[in-house]
């Protein structure tokens, strides 16, 4: 990976808050030409500063209703017991993150769904039947704020 100048990071930036800008619109917002835009964009795809580009969907708007975050804890730690669960959340597409966490807990997720009822049976169906896991939830009462950037050093 090439070192980020000042450009780079605007261009970073800017595709951050408005991933479906032109390379014309881009390229006047971080004060070059088109060709060099169009290059630099190209070379941080390819560097990998870019994993992709993707919408934020509306939660609201699709029923949504529910955040919660989740803290299992394995009673015993058993490398298989946690590569299969690892493997497992992949593809539960009501966990929205996963990380693999230091403390009491040993994973925190985030899911999503349409309301508390939903949220029950998930819990008992899906997170309770996994061998060895305690479940601690905590439900969002309001989200303060939902922006998705990263900083950029």
């Amino acid at each position: 990976m090439s070192e980020l100048d000042r450009v780079d990071r605007a261009i970073l930036s800017a595709i951050q808050h408005d991933s479906r800008l032109t390379v014309v619109r881009l390229a006047e917002r971080v004060g070059l030409s088109e060709t060099p835009c169009a290059r630099r964009l190209k070379r941080l795809e390819s560097e990998g500063y870019i994993d992709g580009y993707r919408a934020m969907l509306s939660r609201k708007a699709l029923g949504l209703g529910v955040v919660a975050f989740a803290q299992l804890r394995f009673s015993v730690h058993d490398r298989s017991l946690s590569d299969r669960f690892e493997r497992e959340v992949q593809g539960i597409e009501q966990i929205v993150s996963c990380h693999n966490v230091s403390g009491t807990a040993d994973y925190l997720l985030q899911i999503v769904v349409r309301d508390l009822d939903e949220y029950g049976v998930f819990t008992r169906d899906v997170l309770r039947t996994l061998p060895g896991v305690a479940v601690e939830s905590m439900l969002s009462l309001r989200e303060i704020k939902r922006d998705g950037t990263l900083p950029l050093p």
